[in-house]
């Protein structure tokens, strides 16, 4: 198989030993049709020279890339729509892969829509053709606005009719790689407290510590918790800046890299609206746009209850009360970013995110989210593009006034990105 010289398989999962994840086999798919191949992202870990046949080998048919032991499907708990789950797991995916990128970091390589596991309960393992596809889409458009994200990497169609209850069917399946940093979730933690397991909670932040968050020293767990909870709060800016709604932030859906993934009934807002959700069985609005900083810092708590097997609790308390603190200050450089303008300091940087925010909830139906960002991307340098384009004569109103000033007090960011031709379009593609 001709990998890269770059390829530096590391398998460090599967050190763990056997309390954390079962061997498991991929699904015989009945067909393999190559639909999506991330060369950009195979060539962070040397697997860019891959031929298609060899691709679809390892990514269809699940056929070991050199140095890996095998499939695993890890074991984890986790709150879904907060009532505590002990019978969960990878379900229809494993761990396939772990590799070093360019940079030496590691990173793995997980499926979804690969088969039964025995944590697949009544479900059949597999992963629509639709569900494939819009993990990609997703991926995509979080990795280009900046939001930290797990990359998709390979989407096969696998030849099967499936039958779902929240589809038209049957319809077509797929079987989806994606290459994120890690799949250890907050639930993984859970899991190792509910078997009243100190081992194997202390193993766990070792592990993650120093692979993921290695100025952590050893054996802090209150300052590994810090770490998840900085990363987490980052995460959630970039989220809230990008008007995305995950739709499912139960505690086996968050990592302790702080990287979203897991993209099922994802949303982004047409407009600014709190209640936005993007579940349908998403009743109560629980995971709703404007109340996912509270969701996520519930699950950061859950996960330090988790670590309170090791750990005292007043330690952990203060590491999860710097998540209020580290949103705000991640949300005022979230909105800078999407806004293509520098930094002037804290003061500065807060009354544009205000009047920004203010705007967007003013605005209603009528300041769509996207194009707002699209028009005044580069600030002042931008502002010809906007007052005369589609939206120019609702950009002179005396609601957008507070707005433009504090948008012009800030120099633009790398202002040659205004000469891409996506800022010659009228409308943001």
């Amino acid at each position: 198989m001709p990998v890269s010289p770059a390829y530096a398989p590391d398998p460090r999962f599967f050190g763990l030993g056997e309390d954390y994840g079962d061997a498991v086999r991929a699904a015989d798919f009945p067909q393999t049709t190559l639909r999506v191949r991330n060369d950009r992202a195979a060539a962070a870990v040397g697997l860019e020279t891959l031929t298609d046949a060899e691709w679809i080998a390892h990514f269809g048919r699940f056929e070991p890339l050199p140095g890996q032991t095998g499939p695993i499907a890890m074991r984890y708990h986790g709150h879904q729509f907060r009532t505590y789950n002990p019978d969960l797991g990878d379900g229809r995916g494993f761990l396939a892969a772990q590799m070093r990128d360019d940079r030496g970091r590691l990173l793995d390589l997980g499926t979804k829509g690969s088969g039964q596991t025995p944590w697949s309960r009544s479900g059949d393992g597999r992963l629509t053709l639709k569900g494939g596809v819009r993990e990609v889409l997703a991926a995509e458009m979080l990795e280009a606005q900046g939001v930290p994200t797990s990359r998709a990497f390979s989407l096969i169609e696998t030849g099967e009719n499936l039958e779902r209850g929240d589809e038209p069917s049957p319809t077509r399946s797929s079987v989806l790689v994606r290459l994120s940093h890690s799949h250890i979730r907050f639930g993984t933690f859970q899991r190792a407290a509910y078997l009243a397991r100190a081992d194997m909670v202390e193993a766990l932040i070792e592990h993650a510590r120093s692979l993921y968050h290695p100025t952590v020293a050893a054996g802090d767990a209150p300052g590994f918790l810090r770490a998840v909870v900085e990363a987490s709060a980052r995460l959630t800016a970039r989220w809230i800046a990008a008007g995305f709604v995950h739709g499912v932030l139960n505690t086996d859906n968050l990592n302790v890299t702080g990287e979203s993934f897991d993209y099922g009934p994802w949303r982004f807002l047409p407009h600014y609206e709190p209640g936005f959700t993007a579940a349908y069985f998403d009743q109560t609005g629980l995971y709703a746009f404007a109340r996912q900083p509270e969701a996520v810092f519930w699950a950061l708590t859950q996960l330090g209850g988790a670590l309170k097997t090791v750990a005292e609790a007043e330690p952990l308390t203060e590491a999860l009360n710097s998540f209020g603190p580290a949103y705000i200050r991640e949300l005022r450089t979230a909105f800078l970013a999407r806004l293509g303008v520098q930094s002037l300091g804290e003061a500065a940087d807060q009354r544009l995110l205000d009047t920004t925010l203010a705007l967007l909830r003013e605005g209603g139906e009528a300041v769509r989210w996207e194009p707002l960002f699209f028009d005044w991307f580069g600030g002042f340098a931008s502002s010809a593009r906007a007052l005369q384009g589609p939206r120019g004569k609702l950009y002179q109103g005396e609601t957008f006034d507070a707005f433009r000033f504090a948008l012009f007090e800030h120099a633009p960011d790398r202002p040659e990105r205004l000469e891409a031709p996506m800022f010659a379009l009228a409308e943001p593609e």
